[in-house]
C-alpha cells in the first residue's frame, strides 16, 4: 500500500508520500540555490516527513489516532548520517510544524527514538522510519561529506542562528507551497500553484524612476539650491549603485529627496549585480503608506494596475490578523495573504518590527519569507529609531545577510548613528563586523548646502503659559513636544488665547484625521495664512511640511534635527528659526528617551561653548558615543544580558521571546472620527467578520493602543472585539471597535474615559 503524505476528506484522495517528498525537495533546492545551499536543502526536504512512512502516522490520516510526531525521525536520521553537517537540517526538520527549539547538545541527543518513545516532551506518539524506506522508493540521499552545512557548530552567535533560520525558511516555504497546491487541486485533480512571481526588471524600473524625478522637478516649488541638492543626491545614489555589494550608509539631510534617491541606488545596484528584490524597512506606518504611494507612482509607468499589488507589497500590522504566533490574513482573495506569507514580490515595504522580529523568530509563519532576502537590496530608513538595547545582535544578523547571502544593505537617515564604533562587538556575531561605506562622497558639503535654518539653544526653562504666549505671537509656527498630554495641554492654552488657525497632531488621532489636519495646514502655509500646529514627535519623520518657525521641546538630538527638517524645508525663505526650549515640567515617553535627552543636553552645552553647529557630523559622533556609554552597549555583550545568553545557548524559542523591537504589544481600534464610515464599518464587521477588504477600509480610521497588561483591564469595557467569522464564536484579539463615540474629540482625537492611564501607541 502506498504511504500517504496528506489525505483530503472531501475528495477521499490521498497524496503519495514519495511524490510529496520529491516535489518539496526540488522546490527547496531551487530556493536555496540563491545562497549555494541546494544540496543541504534537498537533504532537509527529503527527510522532513520521513516519519510518515511508519504506521502510526498512516493511522492518524485514517482518523484512528491523534497526537503523532512524524518529524523527529527525519531529524534524527540527519544527525546520524551527516553528523555536524546534519545539525541545521535536524533543527529545521524538528521545528517545521511547531517552531525552532534549540541547537544544543542536550536537545539534539533528545531526538533519539529511544528517548522519544520512552518520554516524548509533547506527549506525542512517535512515528518512526529509517532511510531504507526512501531507498525502497528509489529515492537516494547524498552521501556523507557531499556538502558543507550553512551552520557551523560551536559558533554560538546571532549569525549562526540566521544560517539555521535560512535553511528552515526554504524547507517551510517549499513544504507549505506544495501542500497548498495539492489541497487546491482543480477539477481534473491537477495541482493548482500560485501565479509565477513577477520579476524586479530594474532596467525598466530605473527608466520609470528617472521620468518620475524629472516630472517632479518641473512641478517643484522648491528653491534652486534645494533642487540642485536633490539632483546631486539622486545622481550620487545612481552612481554608487554600481559599486560592489556590501553594507552602505546614506547620510542625507531632511527634505533632500532621500526616498527616491534610495530607490535609485537599489535599482542601479540590482541591475549591476542581478539582484532579485528591493526590501524597504521603515519604523512607522505613516512612512510606509507615504513611501508605498510614492513608489506606486513610479512603477505604474510600466506595471499594470492589476499587477501592482503583486509587484509592490506592503506588509505591516494593519495588513493582517494575527492568530496564535503567526500572521494570517483572512480574505476572500488569497493573493494578499499569499504574498504577505512569503514575500514573493519584487518590492516589499515593511516595518522595522515585521522585518527584524522575523529575522529573530522561531516560528514557521514568520521565518518562511527569510530566504527571499538572499540576493536582495535592503533599505533601512530612519535607522536612528532602531532600539539600542538590541543593536549588537541586530547588526550581527544583518551583517551575516551581507556576508553569506548576497544581500546589500543601506542604513539611511539624516542623523546617522555611529554604529561603526560597535564593529568589534558586531564581529562576535559575524566575521565581517560593521564597517559600512558612505554612499555620498562629501556628506558635510551636502549638509552645508541644505542648511535652511538656524537652531537656537535654550537659555532658561519655560512654563506652558510662557510658551503659549511666545508661540501665540508667531504668524506661522510648529511646536513639537515630547508627550501627548503636553500637546493637549499646550493646545488648550492656545485655544483659550484664541490663537488663529490652531491645530493639534498626535497618534491619539486616526490616520484620516491626521491627514486632514496636515492637508489643511499645508494649504494655510501655501496661502501665507496664520497657522499654529502643536504636535508630538509623529510630525518629525517623513512628513512633508514647511514652517518658517519651529519650537522643539528639549529631546534626543536626532529628534531635534528631525524637527528642524520641518523648518524652511523648501528653502524659499532666507533662513528659518528653530527654537529649542526647556519646559519646567519635564516628561518623556520612556526611560531610553529620557537618557537620550540627558546626553543631548550635555553634548549641546559643549557644542554651544565651542561655537559648533548642532548638526555638525562631529557633534553626532560625540552624541552617539556618549549615548552608547550611558546605555551600556558594552554590557549588552556581557553575561548578564538575557538575549545574549539565549543566543549563546542557540535557544531559538527564548531569542524569539526576548527580541522585541516594541516591548509592549499593540491592538487596533476603529474610532468614530468619521461617523458615517464608523457606522458602516461597524455594520460590515458584524455581518461579514474580519477580512482583508474590511481591514483596508478601516485602516484610516484606526488608532493603536498598547495592549493592556491584564485581560481584565477596564479599558476593555470601551472595546468591542471584531468577530473573525460571524457564524463562529471566534473573536479577534487584535481588532476592536470603540464603543463610546463621545470619547473621540474632533480636535485632539481619542481620550478614553474609563482608563485615563491607558497608553496610545
Amino acid at each position: 500500500m502506498d504511504r500517504l503524505a496528506h489525505y483530503d476528506s472531501k475528495s477521499g484522495e490521498g497524496e503519495p508520500l514519495r511524490e510529496h517528498l520529491l516535489l518539496v525537495a526540488r522546490r527547496a533546492m531551487d530556493f536555496a540555490e540563491a545562497f549555494s545551499a541546494s544540496e543541504e536543502a534537498y537533504v532537509a526536504a527529503l527527510l522532513h516527513d520521513l516519519g510518515k512512512y511508519d504506521e502510526p502516522f498512516q493511522r492518524r490520516l485514517r482518523g484512528e489516532v491523534r497526537g503523532v510526531d512524524h518529524w523527529s525521525a527525519g531529524a534524527w536520521h540527519a544527525l546520524q548520517r551527516y553528523r555536524f553537517n546534519g545539525i541545521a537540517s535536524a533543527v529545521a526538520i524538528e521545528g517545521h510544524h511547531t517552531a525552532l527549539k534549540e541547537a544544543t547538545d542536550s536537545f539534539l541527543k533528545g531526538l533519539s527514538p529511544e528517548k522519544l518513545r520512552k518520554e516524548h516532551p509533547l506527549g506525542l506518539l512517535l512515528s518512526y522510519a529509517t532511510a531504507e524506506q526512501l531507498s525502497s522508493e528509489n529515492i537516494s540521499l547524498p552521501p556523507e561529506g557531499k556538502f558543507m552545512s550553512l551552520y557551523k557548530w560551536g559558533m554560538n552567535n546571532a549569525g549562526s542562528m540566521l544560517d539555521i533560520r535560512m535553511l528552515f525558511s526554504v524547507l517551510v516555504d517549499a513544504d507549505y507551497l506544495e501542500t497548498e497546491a495539492w489541497f487546491h487541486r482543480d477539477e481534473n485533480g491537477k495541482r493548482r500553484y500560485r501565479k509565477p512571481s513577477l520579476t524586479l526588471d530594474p532596467h525598466h524600473a530605473l527608466d520609470a524612476l528617472r521620468q518620475h524625478v524629472n516630472e517632479l522637478a518641473i512641478k517643484s516649488m522648491a528653491s534652486a539650491v534645494m533642487k540642485d541638492m536633490r539632483n546631486r543626491l539622486f545622481s550620487e545614489c545612481l552612481a554608487s549603485g554600481q559599486e560592489r555589494q556590501g553594507i552602505f550608509t546614506l547620510t542625507a539631510p531632511t527634505g533632500s529627496g532621500k526616498t527616491l534617491a534610495m530607490l535609485a541606488f537599489a535599482l542601479a545596484h540590482s541591475l549591476e549585480h542581478n539582484l532579485r528584490r528591493v526590501v524597504v524597512v521603515l519604523p512607522y506606518l505613516t512612512l510606509i503608506e507615504q513611501t508605498a504611494a510614492v513608489y506606486r507612482q513610479v512603477f505604474e509607468k510600466f506595471v499594470s494596475s492589476k499587477d501592482m499589488d503583486r509587484y509592490l507589497l506592503e506588509h505591516h500590522s494593519l495588513s493582517g490578523v494575527r492568530r496564535g504566533e503567526g500572521t494570517e490574513v483572512v480574505t476572500d482573495n488569497d493573493k494578499g495573504r499569499w504574498l504577505a506569507e512569503n514575500w514573493d514580490a519584487p518590492v516589499i515595504v515593511t516595518t522595522s518590527v515585521q522585518f527584524l522580529e522575523s529575522l529573530f523568530s522561531s516560528h514557521p509563519s514568520a521565518c518562511r519569507k527569510l530566504h527571499r532576502l538572499a540576493r536582495s537590496v535592503v533599505l533601512f530608513d530612519e535607522v536612528q529609531t532602531l532600539p539600542l538595547s538590541l543593536i549588537i545582535p541586530t547588526l550581527g544578523t544583518v551583517s551575516r545577510l551581507v556576508e553569506r547571502y548576497g544581500t546589500s544593505v543601506v542604513f539611511a537617515t539624516a542623523t546617522q548613528p555611529a554604529f561603526s564604533h560597535l564593529d568589534n562587538l558586531v564581529k562576535k556575531h559575524c566575521e565581517i563586523g560593521w564597517q559600512p561605506r558612505e554612499i555620498l562622497p562629501d556628506v558635510g558639503r551636502l549638509f552645508a548646502i541644505a542648511r535652511r535654518n538656524r537652531i537656537v539653544l535654550p537659555q532658561k526653562t519655560m512654563n506652558w503659559d510662557e510658551l503659549a504666549e511666545e508661540i501665540g505671537g508667531e504668524r506661522q509656527v510648529l511646536c513639537v513636544v515630547n508627550l501627548k498630554r503636553q500637546a493637549r495641554l499646550l493646545f488648550e492654552k492656545l485655544k483659550v488665547k484664541r490663537c488663529t488657525g490652531l491645530f493639534h497632531l498626535s497618534t491619539n488621532m486616526c490616520p484620516a484625521h491626521r491627514q486632514k489636519v496636515l492637508e489643511t495646514v499645508q494649504k494655510l502655509l501655501r496661502d501665507q495664512s496664520p497657522c499654529c500646529l502643536v504636535s508630538t514627535q509623529c510630525v518629525e519623520a517623513g512628513v512633508d511640511i514647511d514652517f518658517p518657525v519651529v519650537y522643539r521641546s528639549m529631546g534626543p538630538l536626532d529628534a531635534i534635527v528631525q524637527a528642524a527638517g520641518r523648518c524652511n524645508r523648501s528653502g524659499r525663505a532666507v533662513t528659518g528659526a528653530v527654537y529649542v526650549f526647556l519646559p519646567e515640567e519635564e516628561g518623556y515617553p520612556n526611560k531610553a528617551y529620557e537618557q537620550a535627552t540627558s546626553v543631548t543636553k550635555a553634548v549641546l552645552m559643549g557644542a554651544d561653548s565651542a561655537g559648533m553647529e548642532v548638526r555638525a557630523p562631529e557633534i553626532f559622533e560625540r552624541y552617539y558615543r556618549e549615548l552608547y556609554s550611558v546605555r551600556g552597549i558594552d554590557r549588552l555583550n556581557s553575561e548578564g544580558d538575557e538575549l545574549l545568553n539565549a543566543i549563546l545557548r542557540q535557544d531559538f524559542a527564548d531569542v524569539c521571546r526576548l527580541y522585541r523591537v516594541i516591548p509592549q504589544d499593540t491592538i487596533n481600534v476603529l474610532v468614530p472620527y468619521n461617523k458615517e464610515m464608523f457606522l458602516k464599518l461597524k455594520e460590515e464587521a458584524n455581518s461579514a467578520g474580519l477580512n482583508r477588504g474590511w481591514i483596508t477600509s478601516a485602516r484610516p480610521y484606526t488608532v493603536s493602543l498598547f495592549r493592556p497588561r491584564s485581560p481584565h483591564d477596564h479599558i476593555y469595557l470601551n472595546l468591542e472585539p471584531v468577530s473573525i467569522r460571524p457564524d463562529r464564536p471566534e473573536e479577534s484579539d487584535e481588532w476592536y471597535i470603540y464603543r463610546k463615540e463621545e470619547d473621540y474629540d474632533p480636535d485632539t482625537g481619542l481620550n478614553p474615559s474609563l482608563s485615563p492611564e491607558v497608553i496610545i501607541a
